[in-house]
């Protein structure tokens, strides 16, 4: 049984706490937050120890979630991977390629696992057109959320979006030749509504739209191919795969068949957990790398440059 702790006892860290607490693998050692209110009733509910000093976890656990903002996430890392913890770190990775970086060197290093919470890497939706999507040549997606204090820290493009370059980086698997961007401020200070078209070197093209300001939350990715369009919805845990049938709709133009599929009742993040304690277990690489979360990260924030230089013009 590993011995475990999470790092924030904010909105994720709860939920990351509780997986924790009720997995056999895991014996969940404490929770730790600078509030000591959230923190105690978080560790209380998960019949633990809370801790205000993550550093006096250091020595006492096996592994860790790291969920608090991202500015505070290279700091924190870095401490845990330097004692020999293995870490799995809320996206974004870190708030720069250089931290980033710094922390894969040390995971490296020390033969530690580094992992990034990409939650939608492990939708059921997603995971069950793995073996379909093949060579997409044009993608489509929109992820829209209402407006939420909480994730002020980042922009968009780093809240949101970033769930969407991270799971088409690793579908389309090729170099990305250009970025075209434009997106604004609206409600806060940082960029809440942005879309960037990504042109990769095998040819395909990503359309990315994020809002943060939507007054309906939306969680949808189309994958056109050969004969195929794939849709995913991440928000329903459906998945709707448009072909070409038998036959003719009209004159010259092929019928259209559809067969859809529902994937109620997975937890995403438990699975995303039980994958992080697994590698741990094992040493094996976990589903989404560091440098997933680098190269995710670099994407994030070439959109982000282009739209604040377009800005500032």
């Amino acid at each position: 049984m590993l011995r475990t702790a999470v790092i924030g006892a904010g909105y994720l860290g709860k939920f990351h706490a509780q997986k924790y607490a009720r997995l056999a693998s895991s014996h969940l050692v404490g929770v730790a937050d600078i509030n000591e209110s959230c923190g105690q009733q978080v560790a209380s509910n998960c019949n633990t120890h809370y801790f205000s000093d993550y550093r006096d976890l250091i020595g006492q656990v096996d592994a860790v979630s790291i969920a608090v903002p991202t500015a505070m996430h290279h700091a924190i890392a870095t401490d845990f991977l330097r004692a020999g913890v293995h870490v799995l770190v809320e996206k974004p990775i870190a708030s720069n390629l250089s931290q980033a970086e710094e922390m894969i060197r040390l995971a490296r290093k020390k033969q530690l696992i580094l992992q990034v919470g990409f939650l939608e890497r492990y939708n059921a939706a997603l995971g069950s057109v793995a073996d379909k999507v093949r060579h997409p040549r044009f993608i489509e997606s929109h992820r829209l959320a209402s407006f939420k204090p909480r994730s002020m820290d980042i922009n968009v493009i780093m809240d949101l979006m970033i769930h969407d370059l991270d799971i088409i980086l690793n579908i389309v698997d090729s170099p990305i030749l250009d970025i075209a961007a434009n997106g604004s401020a609206v409600l806060s200070e940082t960029i809440d509504i942005a879309q960037a078209r990504l042109s990769f070197a095998n040819g395909c093209v990503a359309n990315v739209t994020a809002s943060r300001i939507s007054q309906k939350s939306k969680r949808k990715m189309r994958f056109f191919q050969k004969s195929s369009c794939i849709c995913v919805d991440f928000q329903a845990l459906k998945v709707s795969h448009f072909f070409k049938g038998e036959g003719e709709l009209h004159r010259g133009i092929p019928a259209i068949e559809c067969q859809e599929q529902s994937y109620q009742g997975s937890d995403a993040l438990r699975l995303e957990i039980e994958d992080f304690l697994l590698s741990v277990a094992a040493l094996t690489p976990p589903r989404v790398s560091g440098e997933d979360g680098r190269d995710a990260l670099y994407a994030a924030s070439r959109i982000a440059e282009i739209i604040q230089k377009t800005a500032a013009s």
